[in-house]
Parts: C-alpha cells; sequence; structure tokens
C-alpha cells in the first residue's frame, strides 16, 4: 500500500475513501501476458547518467501565474507561479524522447534571508506535489512564516503524476468495478483465483498501453528529474522535505547526489533494505498493532459509543460491521472489501478515530449506513493514476516475487498469526506487481556521509514502520534522528495537528540549520500528543485538507 503518504495526495474532502503507501514504495507469467516484444527489452538496462549529463538534460522554465483552475487540480494552485521542464524519458539517451514534468514555484519574499530552492514530495508513490508550496510559504501547516519566507518552495508532480507525463492510467476495474469488489479475505482456492484474474488484467493493461515506457518510471529516474529541476534552477544544492515514500525518494537522491544536498527532512521513514514486497509484509504487522490501539480508544470511551468495554469486544463489533455489509452490500456497492477501505484511514492518523468510531457505532447498534456511504466514493481518475505509478514505481525499483506461492503462503501466515486488519487487501493492492510486465531492477544503494539530515519518525507509524527511520540514520552517518514516543500520525511534523515539539525540530532545522547533538539511538525524543477526547466540549475531527500522501484507495 501507499506509505502515504503518507503512503501514501491530500486526503479527500469527507465523503470519499482513501487508501495508503508510506512506503513510499514496490513470475514470469505476468510477462507473457504483454507479449514478448516488451519481456525481451524489460530486462536490460543502459548505463546510468552522470551529473553532467542530467544537468545538459536541464532546460528552462517559464513561470507565469497559475490558473484559476487547473485542469487536473482544480482551485489548489491558486496564489502560485507554475511551470514545466523537459526531460528525458531515458536519461541514458538524454536527447530521445523527451517527458514533460508540471511545477509550481512560491518566490521567497525574504530576499535578504534568502536561503534557496527546496522540493517538496508528499509520499505515495502516486501523490501530485504542486499544491504542497502554499502550505510551506503561508504557514498553514506549522512552518513559522518568516521562515517559509526564506525559501522558493518548488512543487512538483513526478514523471506520469497528474499534471506530468506520461500520464499512466490502466484498466479502471480493478480499483472499483462499479459494484462491490470480491471479498479481500480470500478463503477458497476459488476465491483467489478470482482475485489474481483480476490482477493479472490489470498488469496486462498497463504492459499493453505503456509498454517498455515502464521501465523508465521509477525512483532513480525521479530523482534524477529533481536534479535536472535543481539544474533549470540555477543553483548549485537543493533543500529538500519528503514525508513517507517521499522519504525513500529523499534517500536516494541524496545518495546518487550527496554534494547537491543543502538541508533534507525526511518524515515518517521508508526502510530501504526492505524495498518493496518486504515492506509491505512490515506493514501488515504494524497495522495490525496500531488497529489494536484503536479498538483499545473505543473500549476506554464505551459510554460514548458502547462498542464494548475491552478491546476484545470491539473487535468483535468491528468485525460484526464487516459480516454485514459482506452479507448484504450497502447499495450494492459497499461490501467487505470497501469497508476495509474506510477504515484504513484510522490506521494512519488518530485524527480520524471520533468519526470512525460513530460510524461503526451507528452501523452494527443502530443499523444506520449513513456514516459508511459519507466516507465511500468510487475512484476518479487522480485515484486511479496514482494508483497506477504507485505500481509502475515500486514494481521497478526492486525485484517483487514473480511466484504467487510464495505470496500465498506469505500472506495466509501473516493473517493465521493475526494480523487480520490490512493483510489480504495489502495482498491485493500489491498482486498486479507479481506479473507486472517490466520487472524489478537493483535497488539504489542508499547512504552517504556528507548530508545533514534531519529524520523525524511517529514511534507506532504503521505505513512506514520505526525501523525505517533508524536504518536510514544509520546508513547517512551524518543525519539526526528525532523520535515522537507514542506518536502515532503518519506524517509527524508540518501536518495537522502535529507535535509542536516536532514542529519546533524541523523549524530550527529550516532556519539555521541546527541540528539535536549525536547520541546513541535517537538523537532527540517528543512525547506525543494526547488521543482524541471525545466527551472534550471540542473535539478535533480528521482536517478537510491534510498535506501527506493519499491514504490507501
Amino acid at each position: 500500500m501507499p506509505h502515504a503518504g503518507l503512503t501514501d495526495e491530500p486526503a479527500r474532502k469527507k465523503g470519499t475513501s482513501v487508501r495508503k503507501l508510506v512506503v513510499i514504495t514496490a513470475a514470469a507469467a505476468g510477462v507473457g501476458l504483454v507479449g514478448t516484444a516488451v519481456a525481451a527489452t524489460a530486462g536490460t538496462s543502459a548505463p546510468s547518467p552522470n551529473a553532467t549529463q542530467v544537468a545538459a538534460a536541464a532546460g528552462r522554465i517559464a513561470w507565469k501565474p497559475c490558473p484559476a483552475k487547473d485542469p487536473v487540480l482544480g482551485e489548489l494552485l491558486k496564489g502560485l507561479e507554475c511551470g514545466s521542464l523537459q526531460v528525458p524519458l531515458d536519461y541514458a539517451r538524454p536527447k530521445g524522447k523527451k517527458i514533460r514534468l508540471a511545477l509550481t514555484r512560491a518566490k521567497a519574499t525574504d530576499t535578504k534571508n534568502y536561503q534557496g530552492i527546496a522540493l517538496l514530495n508528499r509520499g505515495g508513490p502516486g501523490g501530485y506535489g504542486r499544491d504542497l508550496p502554499t502550505r510551506f510559504a503561508t504557514g498553514s501547516n506549522g512552518l513559522p512564516k518568516t521562515i517559509g519566507a526564506q525559501y522558493d518552495w518548488i512543487g512538483f508532480d513526478p514523471r506520469g503524476v497528474a499534471g506530468s507525463e506520461p500520464k499512466l492510467s490502466c484498466a479502471p476495474s480493478y480499483l472499483y468495478p462499479g459494484k462491490a469488489r470480491p471479498d479481500y479475505v480470500v478463503r477458497t482456492a476459488a476465491q483467489e483465483r478470482v482475485w489474481l484474474k483480476r490482477a493479472k488484467a490489470y498488469a496486462a493493461s498497463c504492459g499493453k498501453k505503456y509498454g517498455a515506457t515502464l521501465k523508465h518510471i521509477n525512483t532513480k529516474n525521479v530523482a534524477r528529474d529533481m536534479d535536472a529541476i535543481r539544474a533549470a534552477l540555477g543553483k548549485k544544492q537543493t533543500n529538500y522535505f519528503g514525508y513517507s515514500y517521499g522519504t525513500y525518494l529523499g534517500s536516494v537522491y541524496a545518495s546518487m547526489y550527496p554534494h547537491r544536498v543543502r538541508r533534507m527532512v525526511l518524515d515518517s521513514v521508508v526502510r530501504p533494505s526492505r524495498v518493496w514486497y518486504e515492506a509491505n509484509l512490515d506493514q501488515n504487522v504494524a497495522f495490525e498493532k496500531r488497529a489494536q490501539i484503536f479498538f483499545a480508544w473505543i473500549a476506554k470511551y464505551d459510554s460514548v459509543y458502547h462498542l464494548g468495554k475491552t478491546k476484545k469486544a470491539v473487535e468483535a463489533n468491528y468485525y460484526k460491521g464487516r459480516a454485514k455489509v459482506k452479507k448484504k452490500p450497502i447499495d450494492g456497492k459497499i461490501g467487505p472489501s470497501e469497508y476495509d477501505d474506510i477504515f484504513l484511514p484510522s490506521g494512519y492518523r488518530n485524527y480520524y478515530w471520533v468519526d470512525h468510531a460513530k460510524v461503526i457505532a451507528d452501523w452494527v447498534l443502530r443499523n444506520d449506513p449513513k456514516g459508511l456511504r459519507e466516507n465511500f466514493a468510487e475512484p476518479a481518475w487522480l485515484d486511479q493514476n496514482g494508483y497506477a505509478i504507485y505500481l509502475a514505481v515500486e514494481s521497478r525499483d526492486a525485484p517483487w516475487p514473480r511466484n504467487w506461492k510464495r505470496w500465498h503462503n506469505d500472506h495466509a501466515r501473516q493473517y493465521r498469526q493475526g494480523a487480520k486488519f490490512l493483510t489480504w487487501g495489502n495482498a491485493w493492492y500489491n498482486a498486479p506487481a507479481a506479473f507486472w510486465a517490466v520487472p524489478g531492477a537493483k535497488p539504489q544503494k542508499i547512504g552517504a556521509k556528507a548530508p545533514k539530515i534531519l529524520v523525524t519518525q511517529p514511534q507506532n507509524d504503521a505505513a512506514t514502520p520505526t525501523p525505517g527511520a533508524f536504518e536510514v540514520h544509520r546508513l547517512f552517518p551524518n543525519s539526526r534522528l528525532v523520535l515522537e514516543l507514542g506518536g502515532n500520525n503518519h506524517g509527524t511534523a508540518l501536518t495537522p495537528n502535529a507535535n509542536q515539539c516536532m514542529n519546533d525540530w524541523v523549524s530550527k532545522y529550516l532556519a539555521t540549520g541546527a541540528l539535536p547533538g549525536s547520541k546513541k539511538g535517537a538523537d532527540a525524543t517528543c512525547k506525543a500528543n494526547p488521543a482524541p477526547n471525545p466527551t472534550a466540549a471540542t473535539v478535533k475531527s480528521a482536517p478537510a485538507d491534510d498535506p501527506v500522501a493519499p491514504i490507501r484507495r
């Protein structure tokens, strides 16, 4: 699932359903589905370009005010400057086919204390980014305006995403066929074959439509695109802020171009050694722990929700609600798989808990489906595009098992061991990767001594579990790690309801480059904000606008 993240676009308005990423990040049977011409060339790789080739490939960016309504992102770009940049589809052939990157900019207003450009990524992979500069420049995300005014904030839709090219979108029925999908949780071989047929068809659709282009949709090339943006802006170095999958993108960039990094913040961190199949298995375990924390919180407020005074009782009621929609899908559209997707955001961030607990109670205790309907929507083009890019990037970044037996055994074991909340849903979200037209390449080696990176991590993050932050901290010896003790929200700094202590560390670093002193383990810690209290006079629920990656679906 996206690491999203964060991972993984902003959260949709109320009334829509969203799906994961952090980790932003992702035999032969699938290759046969899309033709031998693609299969024959997919495994070959041209030499990697050097920095001079990347700089030579960079053109110029002509900035102009963004339109009042962008054709893809609507009104999200108001007040920003828009531009585009032509880059090679294949950097090993810089004079070959070009693709276009869509960019935005919020220019620094404090030119006396100017600190350069700062590229931004919210995660995914597949999340757009052109709306992000507004948040950093105006202080709407918690960054003091005096600091935000010192940077040129650069938003970009990564290659293939939203306003950039190539615009990938494959068989739309895989995410949603217009009616309730089969249950994620397969209990017979026949049920599993239904999902496998769908996954193979999706992979075949992508391969047929985009062919060998798919081998150029990967994190290394997005990092090269970032360096082309830097070069086109005439800067020797860049600053960077990435959430969720954006932390892997940042890690790759800092490993490929360590001398180009000025300051870099990596928030909610992907574990490089696990990209991407193993990272998703790690998520299954971590999300179960987060689900249990959520159920225990509901039990604490049994006087409000009446779903049980124990974690076990609440869990039973949660799955009772799932069984009801499996027996009779709401409106023929919301079945058990949609039910799972609706509540998945509560595994990402605890500010969904108040709303979601009420939805469960209304459905289970009062047979009222209003809340489920309000939290569900069929995927729009942006969802389809984001999903295609998610699979394209993760399938190409690293090898995935091509033998479905391994997938089955791994996920069946995890489910049997108690990881019920996400496991099979995550399996089918990623399943097309087992049959992708272009096999995974060797992952980028991560690590460098030069960058003084700030790593921030919530302790209970499920999308990008905490070992990822410690691993990246170790691989970049000059980095510093700030751990949010008890932190439950994926995306821990400069996000809605963020911890002020975490915001302060990030703000200080962006202002002056100051980092905590080096210590064994985490270099500094912050205590997490308390969990929501539904009995309080003012209850904070899910914000209308969330800057981290799309959650899931």
